[in-house]
């Protein structure tokens, strides 16, 4: 929920006042960075120290703005290989000390300068450790950028965030997806076939698997169980994607089916929380989640931490330590947050299925689960063996 409008380059140059409002009427000035304008989001913060590129074309921040707690921003730019997608999705973008001058031997332009050729209002120089420290303590919530020369008083531009929709109960998977069926082909030769069912899909994790010999047919979020199976997949698969997971009903009862066919499953972030969904457990949101690539989080099944990427603000509601009876067989937690005890994982013992709540593809690193999916491939190497 975006409306900006460009200034000129000298406009942009000379940092217009910004103002940052949250609903609950706290204030901080800055100023404008990127386009010039206003914008309305939940309020969220990445601790990643690099890979800002990724985190703003991830679909699974649309409708959030994003405050970054890495105080330096921009440093190498912006190039054309890095984006997870064809846009930039957060909603706005709130950054300490932004560089003045980007410097990287790939770099095409600066992150000033593409956020405002994307329409994408921003705010620059304010503390954004004490705005960390507000949303760690009062919880993530909705906020409003506002830039300009002539800015709105603080009761109204607080009366318009107030006025945003929240994140609870937002429906959004199928505003970021494609609308059109495409193939990413394997890299060297063709050894399986996965159906995709792009909720948000980031374009590293479609790669990942090609470079394992997988053709990657990614489906639309309203795809049926027909279409899925149209792709005659070896496995399916059910990607990352923004919104309360509790309103995704029609990926729920895709994913159903696939449980039902015995069909080798992986989920990455939104589709853990589909498979919690299908599977009978509830999901929740929490106080401030989980942003940023350096989240430790263990593996039960090897007892190994890893260091991963995160973007969620959801849960799935899962016993830790007992193995649970659901429709499709047992299941049990596979991994875990070591931070805060939150279910990053789960698994099938009786079906090939899994999924985990983080993102193994890890376009900016860490690589630490790179591994799941050489898992994805072992369980299909053994459905059809």
């Amino acid at each position: 929920m975006t409306t900006s409008k460009q200034g000129n380059a000298s406009q942009r140059k000379e940092a217009l006042p910004a103002v940052l409002v949250l609903e609950d009427g706290r204030i901080f000035r800055g100023r404008s960075y990127g386009a010039v304008g206003e914008t309305f989001g939940e309020a969220v913060f990445s601790t990643g120290m690099t890979g800002y590129q990724e985190t703003l074309t991830d679909p699974s921040y649309h409708r959030q703005v994003v405050v970054m707690t890495a105080p330096h921003v921009g440093n190498t730019g912006v190039n054309d290989e890095d984006p997870e997608s064809g846009r930039i999705w957060v909603a706005g973008y709130v950054v300490r000390d932004p560089a003045r001058v980007p410097s990287n031997w790939r770099s095409r332009r600066s992150l000033d300068e593409e956020l405002a050729r994307q329409g994408v209002v921003g705010i620059s120089g304010i503390d954004t450790r004490a705005l960390t420290r507000h949303l760690r303590e009062r919880g993530a919530m909705r906020v409003g950028v506002f830039s300009g020369n002539a800015l709105p008083d603080h009761e109204t531009m607080l009366a318009r965030v107030r006025q945003a929709p929240e994140m609870q109960g937002a429906d959004l998977a199928a505003e970021v997806a494609t609308k059109e069926a495409y193939v990413v082909p394997a890299i060297g030769e063709r050894r399986f076939t996965v159906a995709a069912l792009d909720l948000g899909i980031k374009g590293m994790t479609p790669h990942r698997m090609a470079e394992r010999g997988i053709e990657v047919h990614v489906l639309p979020a309203t795809a049926s169980v027909d279409d899925v199976y149209a792709a005659n997949p070896d496995g399916v698969f059910f990607s990352n994607g923004p919104g309360d997971p509790a309103t995704a009903d029609h990926p729920v009862s895709v994913m159903r089916a696939v449980l039902e066919r015995g069909t080798p499953l992986f989920g990455i972030c939104f589709g853990n929380q589909i498979l919690g969904r299908a599977l009978g457990f509830g999901t929740y949101k929490l106080k401030y989640g989980h942003r940023g690539i350096n989240q430790p989080v263990q593996d039960r099944t090897t007892g190994k931490v890893e260091v991963t990427a995160h973007n969620h603000g959801f849960a799935v509601d899962a016993p830790l330590d007992t193995v649970s009876d659901t429709p499709f067989g047992r299941a049990e937690v596979s991994h875990v947050c070591l931070n805060d005890d939150v279910v990053e994982g789960l698994h099938l013992l009786d079906r090939p299925a899994f999924s985990v709540q983080y993102h193994p593809e890890a376009a900016a690193g860490p690589h630490d689960a790179a591994y799941l999916f050489d898992r994805f491939v072992s369980l299909m190497e053994g459905q059809r063996a």
